[in-house]
């Protein structure tokens, strides 16, 4: 199985992919969509995730790169190839799926709990019906029209949805490593305002044992894409 990882900033953690796929003898490739894509990734690509990034999706004069990136989800998603977005990439697969992104009423930043809707979708089978994961984010998106809402939380009512057989979007954060987690406190300190869901780096640190079950939820995850067959 040929995997393709967009890693949108530095420091970002790819070792729960990388752990799942070196376990599984898949190939994985972790590529920043800054330096550019080319087209003919598609057909060598079963399984396209799009990790998070402190951008959003409508900043295409600021990061003029992101067109080309979504012109490469389009195509993945017309090839009928698997695509998981995570956070940036559920609001980019949501983007090009013709909905609205638009920074939400509530910056949702901690653990807060997931809880599952009662549609059904085989990539998310082995989930909890409520879980914790990591969350940082601001933006939101509206469900595209043709999609399946998955999942919801107190602050965001969309929290994963599918599209089809062969397209997911999670909003939240199951591959967050505790190192990860512990630059992002630290490099986005300015963001941990006193708000709502904004849980402060004292409980967020306290509870990054969370991600172990995190990282087997998001394998089973990516177990099941493997199943899924492509275009």
């Amino acid at each position: 199985m040929r995997i393709l990882a967009f890693k949108h900033f530095e420091f970002d953690d790819t070792e729960a992919l990388e752990v799942w796929a070196g376990r599984r003898d898949y190939r994985l490739t972790i590529h920043d969509p800054s330096e550019g894509v080319k087209k003919e990734w598609i057909e060598e690509t079963d399984l396209l995730v799009v990790l998070g990034g402190p951008m959003s999706v409508y900043e295409e004069r600021r990061h003029p790169w992101l067109v080309e990136e979504k012109r490469f989800v389009e195509g993945m998603l017309a090839a009928e190839r698997n695509v998981l977005g995570i956070c940036l990439g559920a609001q980019m697969l949501a983007d090009v799926l013709g909905a609205s992104v638009r920074r939400h009423d509530f910056k949702e930043v901690g653990w807060h709990e997931i809880r599952r809707t009662s549609n059904r979708h085989p990539w998310l089978a082995e989930l909890p019906e409520r879980f914790h994961s990591f969350q940082w984010h601001g933006d939101t998106f509206e469900l595209p029209a043709g999609a399946t809402l998955l999942a919801a939380s107190e602050a965001c009512e969309r929290q994963a949805f599918a599209y089809g057989s062969h397209a997911v979007g999670l909003q939240f954060h199951l591959e967050a490593t505790p190192a990860c987690i512990g630059t992002m406190l630290e490099r986005w300190s300015e963001e941990l305002i006193d708000a709502p869901y904004i849980q402060q780096p004292g409980r967020i640190l306290d509870e990054l044992d969370r991600s172990q079950a995190s990282f087997r939820m998001l394998h089973g995850i990516l177990d099941a894409t493997a199943v899924t067959p492509v275009g």
